[in-house]
């Protein structure tokens, strides 16, 4: 927990919310969810297989740039 002093007055978790959040939602594709992770890149999560090649067809177009893992379940 950090304390951050801010005009006179203390700001308690200023970071909590950030550092706490594990994934952030890019895209869905039906059931099959784009998250990235702040640490380990993207990955799929979920989904049937329809839906994992949609979502690999977007990525293609659109985050061309990306590498995408499948989730460690998977």
């Amino acid at each position: 927990m950090w304390l951050v002093q801010a005009g006179g007055m203390k700001v308690r978790n200023f970071w909590s919310g950030w550092e706490k959040q594990d994934a952030q939602l890019i895209a869905t594709f039906g059931r099959a969810r784009l998250v990235r992770h702040w640490d380990r890149g993207y990955e799929l999560r979920g989904g049937s297989a329809a839906d994992l090649a949609d979502a690999r067809e977007w990525i293609s177009l659109f985050m061309h740039e990306a590498v995408v893992r499948p989730a460690p379940n998977a």
